[in-house]
């Protein structure tokens, strides 16, 4: 068997699979009594935590692609990108149908005064086109380089999805701080790369001041 087709034939539903893992696990949880005292609060924060986890794995898979040479990680970044969508999707429903029992006038009320929800709201709505143009033929509908500028809100998203949980907890802030950490790390590495290649880009026009 071709390395194409293991990576597509195995690998692929493979990470599908692990990718749902939080799913069933979220599921013995609710039949076993493991949600706790507040099974709606834990729900709405469990979604929650997996999808800033995702988010972070999927910005973690450009860096780890050209670092460590493992470019074979960039064939799962579409899927992992749409699982951060899923996860968060599910964190807003959880809100929605089991904390305000889809009480619009409720929650209207709570986006406008209540900031970590506006925050988590904005957070949300970037990435809705990002999950809608993920696919090839968006990208070929955008263009290249229209679709990795629209794609570049996964940055603010990211930022905003950690501040919005930074804001949500009122007491122990060391786990929003961790994921600032490796949000931080992730786009400093980005900023890094973009003025190393400018710096390249700079020397190769200019050949003879080198």
């Amino acid at each position: 068997m071709s390395r194409e087709k293991i990576i597509r034939r195995v690998a692929k539903p493979a990470v599908f699979v692990l990718c749902l893992g939080p799913v069933f696990w979220f599921a013995w949880l609710a039949v076993s009594g493991g949600l706790g005292a507040n099974p709606i609060e834990a729900t709405n924060r469990y979604f929650g935590d997996w999808g800033l986890r995702f988010l972070l794995v999927a910005l973690a898979v450009t860096p780890l692609r050209e670092m460590l040479g493992l470019s074979v990680v960039a064939r799962f970044r579409r899927m992992i990108g749409l699982y951060t969508f899923f996860y968060i999707f599910l964190h807003l429903t959880s809100y929605v149908a089991l904390d305000q029992f889809f009480d619009l006038a409720a929650i209207w009320s709570d986006i406008v005064k209540r900031n970590f929800i506006t925050v988590g709201m904005i957070s949300f709505a970037m990435l809705v086109p990002l999950a809608v143009t993920s696919t090839k033929g968006w990208m070929k509908r955008l263009g290249g380089k229209v679709w990795q500028r629209l794609h570049r809100l996964v940055y603010a998203a990211g930022i905003l999805g950690v501040v919005h949980f930074y804001m949500m907890v009122k007491a122990d802030v060391r786990e929003p701080l961790i994921y600032a950490a490796v949000l931080g790390a992730l786009l400093a590495w980005r900023i890094f790369r973009r003025i190393k290649r400018k710096a390249a880009g700079r020397r190769n026009a200019h050949p003879a001041n080198s």
